[in-house]
């Protein structure tokens, strides 16, 4: 979630507004968002975030006021054919569904203290799983929600009992992808194709974000054109080194957040979860044990080091024997990246930028990698 409607919502609920949140859950064709982007439409007209701009979003926007007119929840599908994108100028050809929630006074007292619960989940990085009834056959079980924090812990109702059991057992999976996802069932509960008419229930699966955090511990040569690389193709991008003449903003000017400090203590100050890619790459074995004791451990989606295998093998034989479990230790991607024969620092940096979008593109289609 953007942090803009994070805030937005923070602000429905502490001043008791009204406001209908737009949730992209689906796309086809060409479209200016992903599933997952979300727009908040106060009752005034003004509005928090975006779904794309252009004449669509307009159409959204109408739609939403409506949903706080009904103060009922509905889904709707953008045509966004022939529509031009903001500021660029270009032509979409897509389609975009969207579920459009309502929040407000009329809304269950349930749903609002829920909803207020999930918000300080994901303050305190319990790195919840929000899972939304979109469609039933029955009315008043649209909009019903629950979440999963990453102690397992499950808070809210979907209304039935067959249909908590779905969302638990989906989260484990769904749950790791980097977007969200729709589950559709038909009446005996059982999964069918998304778009068959005989679905009866749509559940819509939220991850704590919808962006790969990569997270590079270590800030030497190959860091930079990593750093440089993964943002270009959308990564949030951490670099954590404890030296000053390598950990600056000048040396990772595209890199969103640039941490100077004891690699050990950074990482216990950094949310690492599902969306997360981990690379370790510093200067040396102590570093790299160090960095690797602390997060194998996360939830982390990707785990990788560099070293030869002599050495990484050697590094997890001593973490082994000071009780690191080898279950855990077989998370680890080493050697790092895509074998393409990389010399240079650029090179190795694009192995291993391959690397990291292979495993999200297997997690985005079936929610697993190794």
């Amino acid at each position: 979630m953007d942090n803009e409607v994070y805030l937005g919502l923070k602000k429905v609920y502490d001043q008791n507004l009204e406001a209908a949140l737009i949730t992209v859950t689906s796309v086809l064709g060409s479209v200016p968002r992903k599933p997952g982007a979300k727009m908040l439409v106060f009752a005034d007209g003004t509005t928090v975030g975006t779904i794309g701009g252009g004449c669509g979003e307009a159409e959204a926007r109408r739609e939403a006021l409506n949903v706080l007119l009904s103060h009922t929840p509905k889904i709707h599908f953008l045509n966004m054919t022939a529509d031009v994108a903001q500021e660029e100028g270009m032509v979409c050809g897509g389609i975009m569904g969207l579920f459009i929630d309502y929040l407000g006074s009329q809304s269950a007292v349930e749903q609002t203290d829920l909803t207020k619960e999930y918000l300080s989940a994901l303050e305190r990085y319990n790195n919840p799983i929000l899972v939304t009834v979109i469609e039933a056959t029955e009315e008043e079980l649209i909009g019903k929600k629950l979440f999963i924090k990453n102690n397992e812990e499950l808070v809210g109702d979907l209304g039935l009992d067959e249909l908590n059991r779905v969302a638990r057992e989906s989260a484990e999976t769904e749950g790791k992808r980097c977007k969200p996802s729709l589950v559709s069932l038909d009446f005996e509960f059982e999964s069918c194709i998304s778009s068959a008419a005989k679905a009866a229930y749509r559940l819509l699966i939220e991850p704590p974000t919808t962006v790969v955090q990569l997270l590079i511990l270590g800030a030497g040569h190959i860091a930079r054109p990593l750093a440089s690389m993964a943002k270009m193709v959308g990564y949030e991008v951490t670099v954590v080194d404890d030296r000053p003449s390598f950990a600056n903003s000048a040396r990772f000017s595209t890199a969103d957040t640039v941490i100077c400090n004891d690699f050990e203590h950074a990482i216990d100050a950094i949310n690492i979860n599902p969306q997360t890619f981990v690379v370790i790459i510093t200067r040396g074995h102590r570093y790299d044990k160090a960095c690797l004791r602390k997060v194998i451990d996360r939830p982390a989606s990707y785990i990788g080091m560099i070293g030869s295998r002599k050495r990484v093998k050697a590094l997890i034989a001593e973490l082994e024997e000071e009780g690191v479990s080898s279950e855990l230790l077989e998370k680890l991607y080493s050697p790092i990246g895509l074998k393409i024969g990389a010399e240079t620092p650029e090179e190795i940096a694009v192995s291993i930028l391959s690397e990291l979008i292979k495993v999200q593109r297997e997690l985005d289609q079936n929610g697993k990698t190794k």
